[in-house]
């Protein structure tokens, strides 16, 4: 998944390094060359980093969020990359890409840093705004000191980092019984189309061979959803992913055809985020549950082509994720939404009945991780599927075409509505191991609303909400 070395990061089976995150706003203008006004700017990053700060060398990070430009731009999706480098090269350099009416814009700039003016030169930051590598603006941006400087300290971390790319190895080592699925979702930003790339192992429970089989869909944002699978062929061991049938999912690329090529697809993947584990940890680890599933970044970029009758889509830096799931099969019932909320932030969930004796009977569990500057939350997956006083902190109504989950941890509560349109949705059929069927119906295009809420000072107060019109990946499962 990722095109990073293995010398900035640690695989799953050594001690992983430590890395730096951090959230910095700035404030300023912009004064467009065709233009005699100046506008207003702020710019919110959250910065990582795959290693500690080096203050007397050059670390190079990344950085994505939200830019808004007066009268003109408010793009939650920015992204690019921030040299930092105050002693050995005595600037910090910022390139950061957004969209402004349609058009793709690069901020470049940097911070001079000189120690006859240190507090100057580490808080302010000249800019020239290019497009298509031609100077279109110039501005200024300057770190608020009164207001941000507590926040910014506080938001410093040094979380352990782990390579995605360890995570795409196959699970499966011949039991029967199991199922392995790699799957990626992501929003075409150019036209809002969706698309969804299903690639999966199934060992049937009698001991019969293994096969490998998927599918591929485009959720266009005008016309009706299409779709295609691959296979069944036979299972090939693939050290690094997954191969069957002409189809790939190896680090930083997915590619393959359906349909005797009526759907084509080549694409890499950048990794924009750190692993999420919608599962408790030790459930991806060691197979105790009936299924795990987990995100090996939270957040990914995509570029590159897909191709569907006589239409071709050309991605640029479009936002998505893979995931893994590993299990005995399919749960009775299920719920799953991705929404990339923007500015970094994105909310995973799996609310779902186990068919197993016992299990099958409780309301859906319901595990909800919500990454939110730079944090996630709840602090551990178990909190919203058990809670402190046992099942049913965090619920979920599953229907179509509407579904919800609420919930409470700590001082936060949260609730999410999601909305899978009829002409939006494309329902397919499920074979477990042992050969009993499910019926998924998933969206590309669902709109999802999230609030969440914190109790201060003896009510309930809105922390952040979001409205997603399109641009959420969401599936309901039933039998």
């Amino acid at each position: 998944m990722s095109g990073r070395t293995a010398s900035h990061t640690a695989t799953s089976t050594g001690s992983p390094a430590r890395g730096t995150a951090f959230r910095e706003t700035m404030l300023g203008t912009l004064r467009l060359d065709d233009e005699d006004r100046t506008r207003r700017v702020r710019l919110d990053l959250t910065v990582s980093a795959d290693r500690l700060l080096r203050l007397l060398g050059t670390t190079e990070a990344r950085a994505t969020g939200r830019i808004r430009i007066a009268g003109w731009a408010d793009d939650p999706d920015a992204e690019g990359e921030l040299e930092i480098s105050p002693l050995a090269r005595r600037r910090i350099r910022y390139r950061i890409t957004f969209t402004a009416e349609g058009r793709r814009l690069t901020l470049d700039g940097w911070k001079s840093v000189t120690p006859r003016h240190p507090v100057a030169s580490m808080t302010v930051l000249p800019y020239t705004l290019h497009e298509d590598g031609e100077r279109i603006g110039t501005g200024t941006l300057r770190f608020p000191l009164g207001t941000q400087l507590l926040p910014f300290l506080a938001s410093f971390r040094f979380p352990r980092q782990q390579d995605p790319d360890a995570f795409l190895p196959p699970r499966w080592r011949g039991e029967p019984g199991r199922t392995e699925v790699w799957y990626t979702t992501v929003t075409d930003p150019a036209t809002g189309s969706g698309l969804w790339l299903h690639h999966e192992l199934t060992a049937p429970a009698d001991g019969s061979e293994p096969y490998a089989h998927g599918w591929a869909a485009v959720f266009p944002q005008d016309g009706p959803v299409r779709h295609s699978r691959f296979g069944p062929a036979k299972w090939t061991p693939e050290e690094s992913g997954f191969s069957a049938d002409g189809v790939a999912v190896r680090p930083g690329r997915l590619s393959g055809a359906a349909e005797g090529g009526g759907l084509r697809w080549d694409l890499t993947e950048r990794p924009t985020d750190e692993p999420l584990f919608t599962f408790p940890r030790w459930s991806w680890r060691r197979p105790l549950l009936p299924a795990a599933q987990m995100l090996p970044a939270a957040r990914a970029t995509y570029d590159g082509t897909f191709t569907h009758d006589d239409t071709r889509l050309t991605l640029t830096a479009a936002p998505g994720a893979s995931a893994r799931i590993y299990g005995h099969g399919n749960a009775r019932r299920w719920a799953w939404l991705h929404a990339d909320l923007g500015g970094g932030d994105v909310l995973e969930i799996v609310a779902a009945v186990s068919m197993r004796p016992g299990l099958r009977r409780l309301p859906p569990l319901v595990f909800l991780r919500l990454r939110r500057q730079g944090r996630t939350w709840p602090r551990r997956p178990e909190r919203s599927a058990t809670g402190w006083a046992g099942v049913g902190r965090f619920r979920a109504g599953i229907a179509l075409p509407t579904w919800t989950v609420t919930g409470r941890a700590g001082l936060r509560r949260i609730r999410v509505e999601v909305t899978q349109r009829a002409d939006r949705t494309l329902a397919l059929d499920y074979t477990d191991p042992d050969g009993r069927h499910a019926t998924c119906h998933n969206s590309e295009r669902a709109d999802a609303h999230v609030l969440l809420e914190r109790w201060w000072f003896g009510g309930w107060r809105t922390e952040a909400e979001w409205t997603l019109d399109g641009t959420a990946h969401a599936e309901v499962g039933t039998r």
